[in-house]
């Protein structure tokens, strides 16, 4: 099921997320949903507290390429385990930031580790995309948006378009 994904900006997406204790059927069908709303989206990847949940879950699937085969990610408890001294920048954009874009410096690859939707403990290492992509949306479970990582000018220029549309959108 489709979930709404909140608009910066917006208190919960500056909240520390809790950590998930206990795998249940509706944190998997949480996490099903969000899937399903990421790739309407469309997006790359979707945190919890994008559709007001304040646990540690987030999805994502950074394959772009037409036809190629999709590689759906779902990370209960994400954290990056080790990061590389090499950096890349990415342009970034976000489901709960619409239309707004920057660039990013970041990691260029980390080691990731999680539990998986089988309560699997499981750990990979991501570069290029899938390395900004798990970044991004691990900072989301710890309160912190790409715009953060944005001058102050800048981010207010942002904040203040957003707010007007948030404003634009409430009025139907």
């Amino acid at each position: 099921m489709k979930r709404n994904i909140i608009l910066h900006p917006d208190p919960r997406l500056k909240k520390l997320c809790a950590p998930v204790t206990d795998m249940t059927d509706e944190l998997r069908t949480l996490a099903d949903d969000m899937l399903a709303t990421m790739y309407d989206a469309p997006g790359i990847g979707l945190a919890a507290p994008q559709i007001g949940v304040l646990n540690r879950l987030i999805v994502m699937d950074c394959v772009k390429e037409e036809g190629e085969k999709p590689r759906p990610l779902i990370m209960f408890n994400p954290e990056v385990i080790a990061s590389s001294d090499t950096e890349s920048t990415y342009e970034e954009g976000c489901l709960s930031i619409p239309d707004q874009y920057a660039d990013v410096t970041r990691p260029a690859e980390v080691d990731v580790r999680w539990i998986d939707r089988d309560g699997n403990e499981q750990t990979e290492t991501f570069s290029k995309l899938w390395a900004t992509c798990v970044q991004h949306e691990i900072d989301h479970l710890d309160g912190k948006l790409f715009i953060d990582y944005l001058k102050p000018l800048r981010r207010q220029m942002i904040t203040r378009k957003m707010t007007k549309l948030k404003r634009e959108l409430a009025r139907g």
